[in-house]
């Protein structure tokens, strides 16, 4: 099962990086607020990141300030397309159905995204 992970990341102010396993690297979006179920969020695309981030807590060099795991667990993929991204996420915290949906472009040009994850009973 591919893996996921959720850091909190401290560079000018804070913001949780989701971030899903995709071959070798790991598809990540920014959410400006902790996530909880059945709210949703705010989100932006960001470059895909290395893997190496499913295990890293700690410093991020060039001065991007630092992560620290809030959670992490496996998913299953439930749909994957450009605009829409569905998974099972199962980890220690958040577990269920977890939905990404792109919205629109931010004034700089990236892909501006919604997330609700859904707590499966």
């Amino acid at each position: 099962m591919p893996r996921f992970v959720l850091l909190e990341h401290q560079w000018n102010g804070v913001h949780w990086d989701l971030m899903l396993e995709a071959g070798e690297s790991l598809r990540t979006w920014a959410v400006d607020a902790p996530i909880v179920p059945d709210v949703e969020l705010s989100a932006r695309a960001l470059p895909n990141h290395r893997a190496v981030y499913l295990d890293y807590e700690g410093p991020i060099s060039g001065g991007r300030g630092t992560v620290r795991r809030v959670d992490s667990g496996s998913f299953e993929s439930i749909e994957w397309r450009d605009d829409l991204v569905q998974v099972r996420l199962e980890g220690r915290q958040l577990v269920g159905i977890a939905v990404l949906w792109r919205i629109g472009i931010d004034p700089a040009g990236g892909s501006r995204w919604s997330l609700r994850v859904g707590k499966v009973d």
